[in-house]
């Protein structure tokens, strides 16, 4: 382990919290593994591989006849004596522009010397000639004929035909036609020089050669999914928007493969970011989001990918235009079945102009927003609050990262079980799960999402002969922003807007609870000052106690219900009387019902009562937490994530699989 984070050894070694960053780029480990790989499928599949200078596989036949003809070369042996070409009369055949014909065209090589004899005809398609093997030599003054003949896919039928354009007499050879390299999906691209450029540090982040090329039309780059897929909205803030693609049912969407199926499924469990971009100049400049502030976000995805806890990257792309049909159909549900759309609609042009430019942000789907999610359980808390805790350290430790905006709508909520429902474990559950700390039993798992106002160290690169290496510094100044002087109108949000100001006084001042407005310092939000995460991780871990709903009361199983005598009834003397079991015997088995009813019963009550010592024993702990990070009151060595994780790791709050 660095000295980056040697807290996460010992917690009592704490890092002053107005230490100066530092700027070694010495490897550094990424604690924790992830389960597996972002999905890196595109909607289409062959833009990916296939890199946008390269021509196109599949042409039109058209073209493709004239690029074969205008490749053949004419061998002429009496150039010094030209004589006309005799005519052949046309044959009729089908059109040219029937795209189920292919074309075959036997002529000789250009490398072909009048001195070495002609090839012979190709025996695939049968032709009337001598009984010689070899044609005969070319009579002087005649030029050489080409054959073109057209094989219809369907029938197999054969047809030959000499265009008027081959019987034009030629006395020297023929420059072959250059065809010129054509993109996929061309008409998709905008080719605007200074649009392009203006984009171009967005287009520089992206993965593929075709989201990195040029920026993209929006309803092309949305047409790609429109028959596989059908587009829901999630979520909005004022970043933008959030978008998702479900995959259609069978019926409805084309057939394919089973392997393309199963990418496409994948692909699917992703989410669509779409944010507003300034425009280079006039109106929409400056009142949405910039071009650096992107760029620099992608960045950090990119660089955190590798992290447990911490958003998967796929892809970004730049596009221009209105909301396609798809997203715009999407939109307009969302504010019909929902009561926090605020965002202006996107097809108001009042709003966004037909030239506004929007940065997509391709990332895996994390599940259910925190502020939308009901908590019950210590378990579940638990779960949540050390989850995002751990994931806050491994970034300190890897990029001495900051995430400065960790309010609840920035976490997101997963379930770790097959089935994927998220209710509070059972105390058969909690019975069954090993788990020496306590970790994991609420079957949770936490990502942090959206990095546009962090901060982090991204190292460019390994440079070995270089100690102090390269380092790009990614964050955003703060004091621009309108975040700090809003006042909240209920408790949670009075809660929130004040954490605001408690993580700015903790960069300006190392105390917290120094809430008055400092005079700006330009380039500090630049700085190091990891404490601000703890700030953060204190307003969490507040919510989580306060707003967690009423647990149900789990049932205790029934006992199983004794046997009951048969009522008397009439004896049939055409029956046989049925054989009763004796008295003793009936006795017996019920005196071992009830003792097997009693052993169920104490041991339900022994599992309850452990389950409750558990679920005290992680409330005490959650408790002391909130004193160790109370702004005031607190833990005074206690400066960033690294540090309350070893500490819990010391406490045996947290096992060494729980990080490691």
């Amino acid at each position: 382990m660095t000295t980056g984070s040697s807290a996460l050894v010992d917690h009592a070694t704490i890092t002053p919290p107005r230490k100066p960053s530092t700027r070694t780029v010495a490897q550094r480990n990424v604690y924790g593994k992830r389960k597996q790989n972002a999905p890196r499928a595109v909607l289409d599949p062959k833009s990916p591989s296939t890199t946008p200078d390269r021509p196109q596989e599949h042409s039109d036949p058209l073209e493709a006849i004239q690029t074969k003809l205008a490749k053949v070369s004419l061998v002429d042996e009496t150039a010094h004596n030209p004589a006309p070409v005799p005519e052949v009369p046309e044959t009729p055949t089908k059109e040219l522009e029937d795209r189920t014909k292919c074309l075959s065209i036997e002529a000789h090589d250009e490398s072909t010397t009048a001195s070495s004899p002609p090839p012979q005809h190709s025996t695939r398609t049968p032709t009337k000639q001598s009984s010689n093997d070899a044609l005969p030599t070319r009579r002087k003054g005649h030029q050489k004929m080409v054959e073109v003949r057209i094989y219809n896919k369907a029938s197999g039928k054969t047809s030959s035909t000499t265009t008027e354009k081959d019987e034009a007499p030629s006395t020297s050879k023929q420059t072959p036609r250059k065809k010129t390299a054509k993109a996929r999906r061309s008409s998709g691209f905008i080719r605007d020089p200074e649009a392009n450029s203006y984009v171009q540090p967005i287009l520089d982040e992206a993965l593929s050669p075709l989201a990195s090329q040029s920026i993209q039309r929006f309803s092309t780059w949305a047409s790609c999914s429109a028959s596989m897929f059908d587009v829901a909205k999630l979520a909005e803030g004022s970043y933008g928007e959030v978008y998702k693609l479900h995959l259609r049912e069978e019926s409805s969407r084309p057939v394919v493969s089973k392997s393309k199926l199963a990418k496409l499924k994948t692909y699917g469990n992703g989410v669509f970011k779409v944010v507003p971009l300034c425009a280079k100049k006039g109106p929409g400049s400056k009142k949405f989001t910039s071009i650096a502030e992107i760029a620099s976000e992608v960045k950090m995805l990119k660089y955190l990918d590798p992290i447990p806890g911490f958003a998967r990257f796929r892809e970004i792309h730049v596009v221009q235009g209105r909301f396609p049909e798809s997203f715009q159909r999407a939109w307009e549900h969302y504010k019909e079945t929902k009561d926090d759309c605020m965002n202006p609609n996107p097809a108001s042009k009042k709003a966004y102009p037909e030239t506004q430019l929007w940065a997509i942000v391709e990332m895996d789907d994390a599940g259910c927003e925190l502020e939308k999610f009901s908590w019950s359980s210590i378990f579940q808390i638990y779960d949540i609050f050390w989850g995002v805790a751990m994931a806050l350290a491994r970034a300190e430790e890897y990029a001495f990262f900051e995430h400065r905006d960790l309010h609840l709508g920035n976490v997101c909520i997963q379930s770790t079980r097959p089935d994927g429902t998220t209710n509070p474990p059972t105390d058969m559950e909690v019975a069954r799960l090993s788990s020496p700390s306590g970790f994991g039993l609420g079957a949770l798992e936490t990502t942090i999402i959206d990095y546009s106002l962090s901060r982090a160290d991204l190292r460019l690169g390994d440079l070995p002969d270089d100690p102090n290496g390269v380092v790009e510094n990614a964050s955003s100044d703060l004091d621009k922003k309108q975040i700090f002087d809003a006042v909240g109108e209920d408790e949670d949000e009075i809660l929130l807007r004040n954490t605001y100001r408690y993580m700015r006084a903790t960069l300006y001042t190392g105390n917290p609870s120094d809430t008055e407005k400092p005079r700006n310092v330009p380039g500090i939000w630049a700085e190091y000052a990891p404490r601000t995460n703890l700030v953060w991780l204190l307003f969490i871990l507040k919510n989580l106690m306060k707003n967690r709903k009423p647990e149900a009361a789990q049932s205790t199983p029934a006992p199983a219900p004794q046997p009951q005598r048969k009522a008397l009834a009439p004896c049939s003397p055409n029956r046989a009387m049925e054989k009763q079991p004796t008295k003793g015997k009936t006795n017996k088995a019920n005196d071992q019902s009830l003792a097997g009813t009693l052993v169920k019963e104490r041991q339900s009550k022994d599992l309850q009562t452990r389950v409750l010592q558990l679920k005290q024993t992680l409330e005490d702990r959650m408790k002391t937490v909130l004193d160790l990070l109370d702004l005031e009151n607190g833990h005074e060595d206690m400066c960033c994530a690294a540090d309350l994780v070893a500490y819990a790791m010391d406490s045996q709050w947290l096992a060494e699989q729980d990080f490691f």
